[in-house]
């Protein structure tokens, strides 16, 4: 065959250039309008809004799978899905944006593929998955065949194959019912846009024609009724938000579970309120305060990242610095029922802990609690296993972990909490307001003395009597003179204590038990 000339080679070149002119914002200018007047921004835009570095994208060119018999050849540009490596803050991820402006953002067999791809990537190269959703789940002009149909799909798999190992993401930015509802729960972390979001098994079409229920997509799978349920991990007033809390979260986190981590350049100074430390935790059981200032006080300023908020309340979950090193923080906090552990606390504070293990983030653990919540309803939420679940990531975790009870430290959840020598903290401290024992010590005289001082000639005198008598032996300095505990610290001098310890422990602990194949959660 004889060699191209010029002439023939240019309208090829042009050919391409034309191919990849058609699936860009500026060849669909009516699609993009409709876009942006729903509030939202397209696929494009969003990648070009996190990918500060970059972006290599993979797939633009790829087209959807048949349409059904007898149907118009369905036309999808890049099969509404971008797929790309993007360099984020200099450090590269694999990036899905799913495209509302082509057939709903729906899901083809061939946006599927694309995204498979990008899983292979996260896996093969050890960067981050992030997934931007706006789309409507399985794309009906394909999905009504078994041909089609009968072989499933891997992808649920093969993203348990990344779980633990690279961080997983997902940010819901539009619909998000059915398909990627179930990508999102597989991902370590999701944040959602208030208002055009949306995150659930059914859109309301669907659960009105199967339950009769006449709701909306916002009070079916809501950012906010989401966010309390504990679905997702935060919720944010703009797009804009979103994806700053993607580049935040990230920024904590290595690119896979083994990598170096992410250090915050100097100067580290100590956060809002350090100086005032001593005198946060009020001596006063009852008293109440929020635990994020103690939290503020003790981090690197301005480095706090709380996430479930609004879910569970009573225990705090949150990423922030010390010395310029990434650290996981669990606290229970007094301001929401006493800081009682419950099963959504336990199940927040659980997965919060294995996401830290995973990435080797050392944890950080505050403790402050009257205890388990008690009565019907938390046996009802099957606390019994939920409350265990808390304590077996513990005791799995790997990464160092500091612990210190601020004030009440009862029972069982100073245990699960990780107390004193229960997971063989590499810090076990306590503060001068410290109070540890069993239970509370007029709940335990009412149980079992409460015949002792009913017979007293006065009983209520006999009953503080039995109190003083006890509260004798509730001391921290007892706690510490019996080796419980390393160290009872002032709380100022518990800062310079994390910063030395954070520069000497090694970054993980060997297994245990080196031959056994895995764990079986109690959920």
């Amino acid at each position: 065959m004889p060699p191209r000339s010029g002439d023939d080679v240019n309208p090829l070149v042009e050919r391409v250039r034309a191919a990849y002119a058609a699936v860009t914002d500026e060849a669909r200018a009516d699609k993009v309008a409709k876009q942006h007047a729903r509030g939202k921004m397209t696929a494009r835009e969003r990648v070009a809004q996190l990918a500060n570095g970059g972006f290599y994208e993979f797939g633009a060119l790829a087209g959807p799978g048949p349409a059904q018999a007898g149907a118009a050849p369905l036309v999808a540009p890049g099969d509404g899905v971008v797929t790309g490596i993007a360099y984020v803050d200099g450090r590269p991820l694999a990036l899905a944006a799913f495209d509302f402006t082509v057939l709903g953002g729906s899901n083809g067999a061939t946006g599927m593929a694309k995204l498979d791809r990008c899983v292979e990537r996260a896996l093969l190269d050890k960067i981050p998955l992030v997934m931007l959703m706006d789309g409507g789940g399985h794309r009906m002009q394909e999905a009504l065949d078994s041909r089609l149909a009968a072989p499933g799909s891997r992808l649920l798999m093969r993203l348990a194959d990344l779980s633990g190992y690279v961080p997983i993401v997902a940010a819901m930015m539009g619909p998000g019912f059915g398909a990627p509802a179930n990508l999102a729960a597989c991902c370590d972390f999701v944040t959602i846009v208030r208002g055009i979001g949306t995150i659930g098994m059914s859109s309301a079409p669907l659960v009105q024609a199967a339950t009769g229920e006449s709701l909306s997509n916002d009070e079916i799978g809501g950012a906010d009724v989401q966010a309390e349920r504990g679905v997702v991990d935060v919720v944010t007033d703009d797009e804009h938000e979103a994806i700053d809390a993607i580049r935040l979260y990230l920024s904590y986190l290595p690119p896979w579970a083994d990598g170096e981590p992410v250090l915050a350049a100097a100067p580290h100074l100590p956060g809002d309120g350090a100086a005032d430390i001593d005198d946060l935790v009020p001596a006063a059981l009852r008293a109440g305060y929020d635990v994020r200032t103690v939290i503020d006080a003790l981090a690197d300023r301005d480095t706090l990242f709380e996430v479930k908020r609004t879910h569970a309340p009573n225990v705090v979950t949150a990423f922030a610095r010390i010395g310029g090193r990434p650290v996981g923080v669990v606290a229970n906090q007094p301001l929401h029922l006493a800081g009682a552990l419950d099963s959504a606390a336990c199940e927040k504070a659980a997965h919060f802990v294995a996401v830290c293990d995973a990435f080797g983030v050392p944890l950080l653990i505050l403790i402050d609690l009257p205890g388990f919540l008690v009565g019907t309803a938390a046996e009802e939420s099957g606390l019994v296993r939920r409350s265990a679940r808390l304590g077996y990531e513990l005791a799995n975790a790997t990464v160092p972990r500091f612990v210190i009870v601020t004030r009440k430290a009862y029972g069982a959840a100073y245990i699960v909490m990780g107390g004193g020598r229960s997971i063989d903290a590499d810090l076990s401290l306590a503060w001068p307001t410290a109070e540890i024992c069993a239970i509370p010590i007029d709940s335990a005289v009412d149980v079992a003395f409460r015949a002792d001082y009913e017979n007293a000639p006065d009983p209520a005198e006999r009953r503080a009597e039995l109190i003083k008598l006890f509260q004798a032996n509730i001391d921290p300095l007892l706690a510490a003179d019996g080796f419980g505990i390393d160290d009872v610290v002032l709380p100022s001098r518990t800062r310079p204590l994390l910063l030395e310890a954070l520069t000497r422990v090694q970054p993980r602990r060997p297994a245990r038990v080196p031959a056994k194949r895995r764990t079986i959660s109690p959920i």
